[in-house]
């Protein structure tokens, strides 16, 4: 159901809000490792390969299209802080359009070119075939997830995060049987894992779609889902373009990370790989809190409530750093028994502890610049979280590969060069964000 978030106590409200993306944000890593056991465990490692490979392809694309979805969503919340409703439906209704036209066009590209991408990445020829095969089927589902992430969003700029956390298990329980189904029943091995993806994003959409019809009224566009509105198209674009090439830059400099990683020797690239798993459920938190400052403030900022959402932003910023001295006292102290969930290998959790150890003590930086670029997203400023994520992960490869190559730091240098990238973030945020604040307090004053 739509809430406005313009009313009401905001610590309070933010917090209710952000509980949902959490839990499916965890929710969604816990079910893509169970994706993962199921085949590893009923098929062999060829196909977990094939699985494992493509993972970093759908993850940039799917990104990609998070992105623009979230980048409307901001003026989808404006509108609705703002009461404007006309203009709100144009805009669901053009981001829909724009958003299914580009899916379809971007399917069809991966998979004429699925075979060149995966020659890109140095696929082995023995699995070639077995990889081509499954990414292609995945690339077929594209469209529903653009739509699940089209619906999520816009429930989101509407002030309901509660019930796309609901399909999202529908979704993640779907697949879980489908993968046991196709998989285990039928044999039909990854290309089976794939099947039960896209069958059950299919079938969340028509949930979502269900939902909508008898739940939300707002959204019962009927023949005005046809509309196109060229003069909104522009600034969608604009808006969905900084925020999805901002997500895209983030997982390309991971990919960056990765390479030089695998210079190091298994047992590095394995330490990794699991401090990667619990780095995810340790991050994912920050970046919500995000999220949800950036819905709270989208709505006030579009009803001229500049008190809100100076006071969301604050509010913001003290759940990120309570959070983040949390999630470093756990990290730092429980370092070894995390990483023992894992593996019994000692080098492995050797490797793993030093660098879990050390990335945690810098928890608290990202969870500022995670609240920084909540911040910016929920006033419209994009442009400024895409060139602050840029040098983020620009830096972050830059210093790792002296650290790694010249200094032979080995798996050490990877925090100090997160540390670098944060810093670099904080540089170009902190100027930026220290004036539009004083802005928003003399327009308040």
């Amino acid at each position: 159901m739509a809430k406005d978030l313009t009313q009401g106590r905001i610590m309070p409200m933010l917090i209710k809000f952000t509980i949902p993306l959490i839990l499916g944000n965890i929710f969604q890593l816990t079910y893509n490792a169970v994706d993962s056991i199921i085949v590893g465990r009923f098929v062999g490692k060829e196909a977990l390969a094939a699985v494992g490979i493509c993972n970093p392809i759908t993850t940039l694309i799917i990104l990609f299209l998070n992105g623009l979805c979230m980048g409307a969503s901001i003026l989808m919340g404006n509108y609705f802080g703002g009461k404007k409703m006309d203009t709100l439906s144009r805009q669901i209704s053009t981001t829909m359009i724009s958003g299914m036209i580009f899916s379809l066009a971007l399917t069809l590209i991966a998979i004429v070119f699925t075979r060149p991408i995966l020659m890109l990445v140095q696929v082995d020829r023995s699995i070639m075939t077995l990889t081509t095969q499954y990414l292609r089927i995945i690339m077929l589902g594209l469209i529903f997830t653009f739509l699940y992430n089209f619906f999520s969003s816009t429930l989101r700029a509407l002030g309901d995060s509660a019930t796309p956390l609901y399909f999202l298990i529908i979704s993640a329980v779907l697949n879980v049987f489908g993968d046991l189904f196709f998989v285990v029943v039928l044999k039909a091995g990854s290309n089976g894992c794939a099947v039960a993806t896209v069958v059950s994003e299919a079938l969340c959409c028509v949930f979502c779609m269900i939902y909508i019809k008898f739940k939300v009224p707002i959204l019962c566009l009927g023949k005005k889902w046809l509309v196109f509105d060229r003069s909104l198209l522009k600034k969608t674009i604009s808006y969905g373009w900084a925020s999805a090439m901002q997500q895209a830059t983030v997982q390309l400099g991971k990919i960056g990370i990765q390479a030089i990683i695998n210079t190091m020797g298994v047992s590095v690239s394995a330490a990794f790989a699991v401090v990667n798993r619990i780095d995810d459920y340790a991050y994912t938190p920050e970046q919500n809190i995000a999220h949800g400052m950036t819905a709270m403030m989208a709505q006030n900022k579009g009803a001229g409530r500049d008190d809100r959402v100076i006071k969301g932003f604050k509010a913001g910023i003290i759940l990120e750093i309570i959070y983040g001295i949390f999630i470093f006292f756990v990290c730092f102290v429980f370092a070894g028994p995390l990483m023992k969930l894992f593996t019994s290998d000692t080098e492995v959790i050797r490797h793993g502890v030093i660098y879990l150890k050390l990335i945690s003590i810098m928890y608290i930086l990202p969870a500022i610049t995670n609240g920084i670029q909540g911040y910016f997203r929920g006033i419209g400023d994009l442009k400024i979280t895409l060139l602050s994520s840029f040098i983020n992960m620009g830096v972050r490869v830059l210093a790792a590969i002296p650290l790694v190559f010249a200094l032979g730091m080995g798996i050490e240098a990877l925090p100090f060069s997160y540390l670098a990238g944060w810093i670099g973030m904080l540089i170009a945020e902190v100027p930026l964000l220290v004036k539009n604040y004083r802005a928003y307090i003399k327009s308040i004053n």
